[in-house]
């Protein structure tokens, strides 16, 4: 897992614990929302990926503040929510965009492409950003 955190951060631009909790928090969401057989077969492909994911897995999860807990209120969030969860750790949208690139990009060479396009094919909304 630290190859993929040092590689977000150098790319990115942003510390490292900063890079390890994105990474975790969108890892979990994937695990959460994605279809169950493709995101397990890619979180089995990453090392680290498991434990990163348990460590941040619902951090900030009704997350984003009010516009968060709106939009989960109405059956919204998803990607979304993500995105607010994210911001509040002080990120940017340019700097949320290159970090899920960086992190599809990193898990298509673990898992392959066809078991990454599915988990992204299996999220509304995903595509448009990675």
């Amino acid at each position: 897992m630290s190859e993929l955190v040092t590689r977000v951060a150098e790319n990115v631009g942003i510390e490292p614990a900063t890079a390890e909790k994105a990474v975790g928090m969108i890892l979990g969401f994937l695990q959460r929302e994605a279809a169950e057989g493709p995101v397990a077969r890619m979180i089995e492909a990453i090392p680290g990926a498991p434990e990163l994911i348990a460590q941040y897995n619902g951090e900030g999860s009704n997350g984003g503040g009010l516009l968060g807990g709106l939009m989960s209120a109405i059956g919204g969030g998803g990607v979304m929510a993500l995105g607010q969860q994210l911001m509040s750790q002080g990120l940017g949208m340019g700097e949320i965009t290159s970090l899920a690139k960086e992190t599809i990009a990193f898990a298509k060479e673990k898992a392959g492409d066809e078991v990454v396009d599915e988990v992204v094919a299996s999220v509304p909304g995903l595509s448009q950003f990675v």
